[in-house]
């Protein structure tokens, strides 16, 4: 338990930090859709520990998780100057358009953060199921399971829409867009994960 503690004590104390910025900060603002979502963040960071414990998550993992959950805080609590664009009325990170029309700060969060989540179904699958032959199946496995925990959170923001007056969550189709960029994040991290699998193959050939 102590040297787990120890490998993971700095990524720990930077996530607790921000989020102990986050949650008054939400609290005493009003908003109240992210004040849930920082109850909700505590919940999946106690399950990100579990999940570690067992699997062993790479140190890179785990700052690119916390690094995701910091880009969420942002997202919802950052407020843009009245002459950047934005998609509503909103003028939060999460509304701001990083290509006008086409690619919003939102889409950026949900593409890297459930390729993060995606990467993390790998590392686990290897855990639980030992060496496996990477091919076309276990990526896809991964990637579909990384897709299906993003589909989880667009329950949890339907959760915040039932529960939380004015949210700023948007509808359908930025539902459908939340999905679309869930599905590139994990297409990258497959991608990402395939070169890197055969990157270390080639460094094993070369020590034998």
């Amino acid at each position: 338990m102590k040297k787990w503690y120890q490998r993971t004590s700095t990524v720990i104390a930077v996530s607790l930090l921000y989020m102990a910025i986050a949650t008054p900060a939400a609290w005493m603002s009003g908003n109240s859709e992210f004040f849930f979502y920082c109850l909700v963040m505590l919940v999946l960071g106690g399950l990100v520990a579990v999940v570690h414990k067992r699997v062993g998550l790479t140190p890179l993992t785990l700052w690119g998780l916390s690094l995701w959950g910091a880009m969420h805080m942002a997202g919802g609590l950052v407020h843009v100057p009245e002459s950047w664009p934005i998609n509503g009325e909103s003028r939060v990170l999460y509304s701001l358009w990083l290509i006008p029309n086409y690619f919003k700060y939102d889409h950026l969060v949900h593409s890297f953060g459930f390729g993060i989540t995606t990467w993390v179904c790998w590392q686990s699958l290897l855990k639980l199921a030992g060496p496996i032959k990477l091919g076309f199946g276990p990526l896809l496995l991964c990637a579909a399971a990384g897709m299906g925990f993003g589909a989880l959170n667009e329950i949890v923001e339907f959760i915040a829409t039932l529960t939380v007056p004015d949210t700023n969550v948007g509808g359908y189709i930025n539902t459908g867009w939340d999905l679309v960029a869930n599905a590139g994040g994990a297409t990258i991290a497959c991608i990402l994960i395939r070169l890197t699998h055969q990157r270390q193959l080639a460094q094993k050939s070369d020590c034998c």
